[in-house]
C-alpha cells in the first residue's frame, strides 16, 4: 500500500454519561464530556480516478455493507458530486463495542481525509451536518475538539480539561448499545447539569459525590459482570467508571509512572473473561484538525 495514505482516528471516554430525557421519535437526550486520547485507529485511503469506493481490507466482525468508513466515502461523494473515489483499509486498535466511539472516529477520519484529497472543500460545520447523518458521534470528531456535548449528541460545546492519562480495561465482550438503551431499568430522568458544576469538580471528586456519572453503567454492570469487575478494580485508584455503553472501563491518573504501574498489574480476565488493558493519553484536539482550513471553519 505504497501508494496510501494515513490517517488516525482517535478513540474518545466519556467523562459522564447522563440520560435526561426521550424525544418522542426515541431518540434519548444526553449529557456528556467527550475526551479526545491518544489510542488510534489508522486509516489508509488512496484516491481514485475511477470513482469506485473500495475496501481492501476486511474487518473482522464488520461487513462491508455496515462498514462505516465506506458509508462515509460513498455519502460525502454522494453528497458532493465529485468523480473521485478511493481505496480504503482499516487497521483496528480501539477495541469494537468498546464505548470508544471507534466506528464513529472511523468515519469522521474518512470525511475529514476525503474533503482534502478530493479538494471538495467543505466547511467543518457542513461536515459536521453530515457525519450527523451516519451517527450521533460523528460530528463530534469532525468537531476536533474535546467538549461538552447534549441533545442526541449534535448540540456541541469545547471544553478545557486539564492533562491526564487514563488507564482502560476492555472485557473481549460485546454489548449491543440498543439493547442497554431500550432496557426498562435505564433511567432516563437525571436533572440536567452544567458546564460550570463539572468544571468546578472535574472528574477526580465525580465518584464521591456521585452528581456526574454514566447512567448506562448500572444496566451494563448487571448484565455483564465482567464489567462490573473492572470498574471496581479500577476504583481503587481513582473515580473509575464505564465508557459510553460499555465495555470500558477506565480511571483517570494524573501522573505517567502510576499509570504505568496500573496497567502493568491489571488482571488479564476477569469472570473468565479475557480483558484488555490500555495506557492512554488526553489530548486537546483531534490529530487531523487542522486539515480543515481555518477559512472553511
Amino acid at each position: 500500500m505504497e501508494s496510501f495514505e494515513r490517517f488516525l482516528a482517535p478513540a474518545k471516554l466519556n467523562l459522564f454519561l447522563h440520560v435526561v430525557g426521550r424525544r418522542p421519535d426515541g431518540y434519548h437526550l444526553l449529557q456528556s464530556v467527550f475526551c479526545l486520547i491518544d489510542l488510534y485507529d489508522s486509516i489508509y485511503i488512496d484516491s481514485r480516478s475511477d470513482g469506485k469506493i473500495v475496501r481492501v481490507k476486511e474487518i473482522a466482525g464488520v461487513h462491508e455493507a455496515d462498514d462505516l468508513c465506506v458509508k462515509a466515502a460513498w455519502l460525502l461523494k454522494t453528497h458532493t458530486g465529485s468523480a473521485y473515489g478511493a481505496s480504503i483499509a482499516v487497521e483496528k486498535c480501539i477495541p469494537l463495542g468498546g464505548g470508544l466511539g471507534g466506528g464513529s472516529s472511523d468515519a469522521a477520519t474518512v470525511l475529514i481525509a476525503l474533503n482534502k484529497l478530493w479538494n471538495t472543500k467543505l466547511s467543518r460545520k457542513e461536515l459536521m451536518e453530515l457525519g450527523l447523518k451516519l451517527g450521533a458521534d460523528v460530528p463530534f470528531f469532525i468537531f476536533g475538539k474535546n467538549a461538552w456535548v447534549e441533545g442526541i449528541g449534535e448540540k456541541i460545546s469545547p471544553i478545557s480539561l486539564s492533562p491526564s492519562y487514563y488507564v482502560l480495561a476492555t472485557p473481549q465482550i460485546n454489548i449491543s448499545t440498543q439493547q442497554v438503551f431500550s432496557s426498562e431499568e435505564l433511567t432516563r430522568n437525571t436533572i440536567p447539569t452544567t458546564i460550570a458544576a463539572f468544571s468546578e469538580l472535574q472528574i477526580g471528586n465525580c465518584v464521591k459525590n456521585d452528581t456526574f456519572h454514566n447512567d448506562l453503567e448500572r444496566v451494563v454492570s448487571k448484565q455483564y459482570p465482567a464489567v462490573e469487575n473492572c470498574i471496581s478494580y479500577l476504583k481503587r485508584y481513582g473515580a473509575a467508571r464505564m465508557s459510553g455503553s460499555g465495555a470500558t472501563a477506565f480511571v483517570k491518573i494524573d501522573t505517567l509512572d502510576e499509570a504505568i504501574g496500573i496497567k502493568a498489574n491489571l488482571p488479564t480476565e476477569f469472570s473468565s473473561i479475557p480483558v484488555f488493558s490500555y495506557l492512554a493519553r488526553g489530548l486537546n484536539e483531534h490529530p487531523l484538525y487542522n486539515l480543515i482550513a481555518e477559512e472553511q471553519v
